[in-house]
């Protein structure tokens, strides 16, 4: 089942309604354009992991997009009605930590056309245990040009580029074309031969080395120069393995340099840290180190919040 629960002024903590039922407007921007923003977000035993940071990447994507947003405070209060009610009407099975997740997303509208006032909701729903299944056996991952080069979000804000908007219909094209070619995900690449960012992921790479008997373990991720949407959830591991004693690095990044690591994630919100098998059908490592890395970086993350 989902809940959802609109950010409706005649109502403190959000108007719930069937989600079986129409509740938004054929006219509506975001059906008809694509025209809004999104966040999603797990919510694990009950608390919304990570919340701040995703109201403040929706907000950052709202002032790019001159949408107006509700205050942080009336998504709070309406998060919290549709996890309450979810969790009432579906309580969810603990996976094998005796962990529960819940699936919540964050989206606002432009509104009907003629009217500019926007529509905003949260949907709370399950998990997919697709995605469980990904972070258990790693994923099979296809490079395709994104279309852009690097550089070209410096010169054409217009493109949104690093903003979540609900424009999204090339991303999911790209999955279809993964899927039909025997692969699982998307890293793109662009023009000038930069990596970006998977679909709906940000994109990671470790190399292992040793020094003296010293073990030294490097985590990178391309740079947000490059336009991509700055990901939360690598942020976070990315404060916790600097913790931990692990050196951090941003791009630019390469193909080779994919290649060349000792593992390859892709990493987000819902599906968390998901390790890369293949890349244009070439084993990335090896299953063991891939394993053992996936492991350590799992548990850290775990550790967030």
């Amino acid at each position: 089942m989902t809940v959802l629960v609109f950010l409706d002024p005649a109502f403190f903590d959000g108007r719930i309604v069937d989600a079986h039922v129409p509740a938004i407007m054929a006219t509506d921007q975001g059906v008809t354009r694509g025209d809004g923003i999104f966040e999603s977000l797990l919510a694990v035993n009950g608390v919304p992991r990570k919340l701040q940071a995703h109201l403040d990447r929706l907000a950052g994507s709202a002032r790019s997009m001159q949408l107006t947003l509700p205050d942080a405070d009336i998504w709070k209060r309406a998060i919290a009605t549709a996890l309450t009610t979810f969790v009432a009407a579906s309580p969810q099975a603990p996976d094998e930590h005796g962990n529960t997740s819940v699936l919540i997303k964050l989206i606002c509208t432009r509104g009907p056309e003629g009217e500019e006032t926007p529509t905003a909701w949260v949907a709370a729903s399950a998990v997919s245990p697709v995605l469980a299944a990904q972070r258990e056996k790693g994923l099979d991952v296809l490079l395709l040009d994104r279309g852009y080069e690097s550089t070209i979000s410096s010169r054409a804000p217009w493109l949104l580029l690093g903003a979540k908007t609900l424009s999204y219909a090339v991303n999911m094209a790209a999955l279809r074309h993964a899927h039909a070619n025997g692969g699982d995900d998307v890293i793109f690449i662009s023009g000038d031969g930069q990596v970006l960012e998977g679909p709906t992921s940000s994109v990671l790479l470790a190399h292992v080395s040793n020094d003296g008997g010293k073990t030294l373990k490097r985590l990178i991720t391309p740079s947000l120069d490059n336009g991509i949407l700055p990901g939360t959830t690598q942020g976070a591991l990315f404060a916790a393995a600097k913790d931990a004693g692990w050196e951090l690095g941003y791009g630019p990044l390469e193909p080779r340099d994919l290649f060349d690591a000792d593992a390859v994630w892709l990493i987000s919100s819902i599906r968390l840290l998901a390790p890369v098998n293949t890349i244009d059908g070439v084993e990335i490592g090896t299953a063991d180190v891939r394993a053992a890395l996936t492991s350590e970086l799992s548990a850290l993350l775990a550790q967030t919040h």
